[in-house]
């Protein structure tokens, strides 16, 4: 890849996920979900809390992999994070 086009790709960067209160906060749920599964019966480790794992990262994931483009696919991956959130609230409803 030639540098000028490094260049300015680095350059359309938007928004820095780790400045971003939705990031932070995303890191955060992640983290408090990755205490709770530790307290988790050993025969849920395959099904729900593998689950409430997966969505619980895929916020912060979606914030950061979405900061990195333009303003109209950090959106999109906003929307994403947002439908994990929920997702991760029902299955929070479940246990």
């Amino acid at each position: 890849m030639r540098i000028e086009k490094i260049f300015t790709m680095t350059k359309r960067v938007r928004h820095h996920y780790k400045n971003l209160k939705n990031g932070q906060l995303g890191l955060e749920i992640s983290n408090d979900i990755s205490d709770i599964l530790i307290e988790f019966p050993k025969h849920e480790v395959f099904s729900l809390s593998s689950q409430l794992s997966r969505c619980s990262i895929s916020i912060p994931n979606n914030i950061a992999e979405g900061s990195s483009r333009t303003h109209k696919s950090f959106y999109h991956f906003l929307a994403i994070s947002l439908g994990s959130s929920f997702e991760l609230g029902t299955q929070l409803l479940e246990t």
